[in-house]
Protein backbone atom coordinates (compact mmCIF):
# COMPACT_ATOMS: atom_id res chain seq x y z
CA UNK A 1 0.00 0.00 0.00
CA UNK A 2 1.53 3.37 -0.98
CA UNK A 3 2.18 5.86 1.80
CA UNK A 4 0.07 9.04 1.51
CA UNK A 5 1.84 12.36 1.06
CA UNK A 6 0.95 13.56 4.57
CA UNK A 7 3.17 10.88 6.18
CA UNK A 8 6.98 11.10 6.09
CA UNK A 9 9.05 8.27 7.52
CA UNK A 10 11.91 9.17 9.89
CA UNK A 11 14.49 6.91 11.60
CA UNK A 12 12.82 7.36 15.02
CA UNK A 13 9.19 7.84 13.99
CA UNK A 14 6.99 9.49 11.39
CA UNK A 15 6.15 13.09 10.50
CA UNK A 16 2.47 13.86 10.00
CA UNK A 17 1.47 16.95 7.99
CA UNK A 18 -1.82 18.34 9.28
CA UNK A 19 -4.25 21.08 8.35
CA UNK A 20 -6.05 21.92 11.59
CA UNK A 21 -9.50 23.50 11.78
CA UNK A 22 -10.19 24.94 15.25
CA UNK A 23 -13.67 25.76 16.59
CA UNK A 24 -15.28 22.83 14.79
CA UNK A 25 -18.49 21.26 16.06
CA UNK A 26 -16.62 18.06 17.04
CA UNK A 27 -13.13 16.59 17.22
CA UNK A 28 -12.57 14.45 14.14
CA UNK A 29 -10.01 13.25 11.64
CA UNK A 30 -11.24 13.62 8.07
CA UNK A 31 -10.64 10.42 6.08
CA UNK A 32 -7.84 10.92 3.61
CA UNK A 33 -8.64 10.49 -0.05
CA UNK A 34 -5.31 9.24 -1.33
CA UNK A 35 -2.13 11.17 -1.93
CA UNK A 36 -3.11 14.42 -0.22
CA UNK A 37 -0.28 16.49 1.18
CA UNK A 38 -2.01 17.19 4.51
CA UNK A 39 -4.39 15.27 6.74
CA UNK A 40 -7.38 17.39 7.75
CA UNK A 41 -8.24 17.38 11.45
CA UNK A 42 -10.99 19.33 13.19
CA UNK A 43 -11.02 20.20 16.88
CA UNK A 44 -13.67 22.01 18.91
CA UNK A 45 -11.11 24.05 20.88
CA UNK A 46 -10.48 27.68 19.88
CA UNK A 47 -7.08 28.79 18.58
CA UNK A 48 -6.37 30.71 21.81
CA UNK A 49 -3.58 30.04 24.33
CA UNK A 50 -2.55 26.86 22.46
CA UNK A 51 -5.91 25.19 23.22
CA UNK A 52 -6.32 23.93 19.64
CA UNK A 53 -2.76 22.55 19.60
CA UNK A 54 -3.38 20.74 22.90
CA UNK A 55 -6.64 19.32 21.53
CA UNK A 56 -4.79 18.11 18.42
CA UNK A 57 -2.16 16.31 20.51
CA UNK A 58 -4.82 14.74 22.77
CA UNK A 59 -6.87 13.56 19.78
CA UNK A 60 -3.88 12.00 18.01
CA UNK A 61 -2.63 10.30 21.20
CA UNK A 62 -6.11 8.92 21.81
CA UNK A 63 -6.50 7.60 18.24
CA UNK A 64 -3.01 6.09 18.21
CA UNK A 65 -3.50 4.68 21.74
CA UNK A 66 -0.22 6.10 23.01
CA UNK A 67 1.12 8.52 25.59
CA UNK A 68 0.88 12.22 24.72
CA UNK A 69 4.67 12.41 25.03
CA UNK A 70 4.99 10.39 21.81
CA UNK A 71 3.07 13.10 19.90
CA UNK A 72 5.16 16.24 19.41
CA UNK A 73 4.18 19.42 17.58
CA UNK A 74 7.31 20.42 15.66
CA UNK A 75 6.13 23.25 13.40
CA UNK A 76 3.08 25.45 12.97
CA UNK A 77 2.34 26.46 16.55
CA UNK A 78 0.51 29.57 15.29
CA UNK A 79 -0.60 28.26 11.90
CA UNK A 80 -3.30 25.92 10.63
CA UNK A 81 -0.62 23.97 8.76
CA UNK A 82 1.28 21.84 11.26
CA UNK A 83 4.01 19.22 11.34
CA UNK A 84 3.59 16.63 14.08
CA UNK A 85 6.22 14.02 14.97
CA UNK A 86 4.88 10.65 16.08
CA UNK A 87 7.72 8.97 17.95
CA UNK A 88 8.11 5.22 17.49
CA UNK A 89 5.45 4.81 14.79
CA UNK A 90 5.82 3.68 11.19
CA UNK A 91 3.57 5.16 8.50
CA UNK A 92 1.80 1.78 8.25
CA UNK A 93 1.04 1.80 12.01
CA UNK A 94 -0.48 5.24 11.72
CA UNK A 95 -2.65 4.38 8.71
CA UNK A 96 -4.07 1.35 10.52
CA UNK A 97 -4.97 3.33 13.63
CA UNK A 98 -6.31 6.56 12.10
Amino acid sequence: MPVPGFLRSQPDGTLLLVKLQPRASANEIIPHGGAGHELRIRVSAPPVDAAANDALIRLLAERLDCARGRVELLRGHKSRHKTVKLHGFTPEDILKRL
